[in-house]
């Protein structure tokens, strides 16, 4: 279906209105561009919040951001919806509130709420190990480590990998690209995530050892696309169809998809990486998004809005509802958001990026949370979960708060990219006043 792009602005913007407006049961009637609510009406402060736009701006004006936009609500009622910036720095275009942006791993959460949907129906058990699901991973190696001749020492698995430990990052898998192991040679030479469909990323992992013995460690990895095709072959339909039918639709996401489609092409934004001198070039990664891909990525191929990602965050923190239906039961939101990793892996040495598994802040399945900020040294409400995209787009839900928080940017990831996640959530939480 194609849509008229001012239809779908007004359209979504009206969805959003509603959707924010009917969690805090308000009598306000929607509007086109919905209405922002005072901070002050919701216990925030409206001069200290100011703190949260000006860390913005400070990064676009000193060109280490092109451009963002910002979504902060609390109790259903939006108090911060801000674009800042350029989409294209060539062409000076602005950043605008329907422009869509790369999420990559923020496609993990989506991945993970169509995961719980089968779960409901029985599908698959925490416990089940991958084989009973995909019988090319029932004779998997796991790596012990090398001979004096470079070859690998491979064992038999202590157990098999579970789907329990598949959503947790802790089956024994890895991504290639952020370790230099001989197993993680392996993924990048045969090209995992290059493959051609999900199936053909199946039969080439099952050629491949596991990194480490199942639930010994936690490595962030192809999990979620593993779990991508454990939709398709649970559900029978194919990943962009069942994340169309049973979330976007639903929840009133007009603007997510694997693809962009070409009525829609201009508002797709410039994704920047930088160069040796800090500056912002156009990125040569992630440029292919107008046509189907042959192989979606439930771990990191969605393009979305701030808007569409808001009503996600929403139907979360309102516990599985969306628009007067439930799409997943309130007992499953919280399975999913509840850490799943144990002890002995909360030691600070597993992680990816700034985010270390410790004392305090664990993973669930397919996001993290701070499941005892206290320990974990964060001021956010205890049960907040998160998590992130390699372009630097952001969210997180507060379930004690009752607070979403929606960010997008268009900046590669790297050691010298502002930590805008942090600081975005340092920024509310000191505006917070009355919690």
């Amino acid at each position: 279906m194609r849509w008229d792009r001012g239809l779908v602005k007004t359209f979504v913007s009206l969805l959003l209105a509603t959707v924010l407006l009917c969690g805090a049961e308000s009598s306000i009637a929607p509007a086109a561009e919905p209405e922002l609510a005072r901070p002050e009406s919701v216990g925030f402060s409206s001069e200290r919040l100011k703190r949260l736009e000006d860390m913005v701006q400070k990064y676009v004006d000193s060109k280490e951001l092109p451009g963002a936009v910002t979504m902060l609500a609390r109790h259903g009622k939006l108090l911060n919806y801000k674009t800042y910036g350029k989409k294209d720095l060539a062409s000076g275009a602005p950043v605008e509130k329907d422009s869509i942006f790369r999420i990559f791993s923020m496609t993990k959460p989506v991945t993970g709420v169509a995961m719980m949907m089968l779960y409901e129906e029985g599908k698959w058990r925490p416990e089940d190990p991958l084989s009973r699901f995909i019988p090319e991973f029932k004779d998997l190696k796991v790596f012990k480590g090398t001979n004096d001749d470079g070859t690998m020492i491979l064992e038999a698995p202590v157990h098999p990998p579970t789907v329990g430990e598949l959503l947790s990052h802790t089956a024994g898998f890895t991504y290639g690209f952020f370790g230099s192991t001989p197993v993680d040679k392996i993924y990048t030479e045969k090209g995992v995530l290059q493959s051609r469909n999900l199936q053909e990323m199946i039969d080439t992992l099952a050629t491949i050892p596991l990194l480490y013995q199942p639930g010994s460690q936690w490595v962030y990895s192809v999990s979620v696309d593993i779990q991508g095709y454990l939709v398709e072959k649970l559900s029978g339909k194919p990943l962009g169809d069942f994340f169309q039918e049973r979330i976007f639709d639903p929840i009133g996401m007009k603007d997510t998809a694997f693809w962009v489609p070409a009525e829609k092409k201009t508002r797709l934004v410039t994704l920047y990486s930088a160069n040796a001198k800090n500056e912002l070039v156009p990125a040569t990664f992630g440029t292919n998004y107008f046509e189907p891909p042959g192989m979606p990525s439930g771990g990191g191929g969605l393009v979305s809005t701030a808007q569409d990602y808001m009503l996600f965050g929403q139907m979360l923190l309102n516990k599985g509802k969306a628009n007067g239906k439930w799409l997943l039961s309130p007992s499953s939101v919280a399975l999913m958001s509840a850490n799943h990793l144990p002890e002995k892996l909360l030691t600070g040495q597993y992680g990816i990026g700034q985010h270390f598994m410790r004392p305090g802040f664990g993973f669930g399945w397919d996001f993290a949370v701070f499941y005892d900020p206290a320990i974990a040294a964060s001021t956010v409400g205890k049960g907040t979960y998160f998590w992130e995209g390699a372009a630097g787009t952001w969210f997180w839900v507060d379930p004690t708060n009752d607070i979403v928080f929606v960010g997008m940017i268009q900046r590669m990831l790297e050691p010298r990219s502002p930590d805008v996640n942090f600081l975005s959530r340092a920024a509310v939480y000191q505006a917070l006043v009355e919690p």
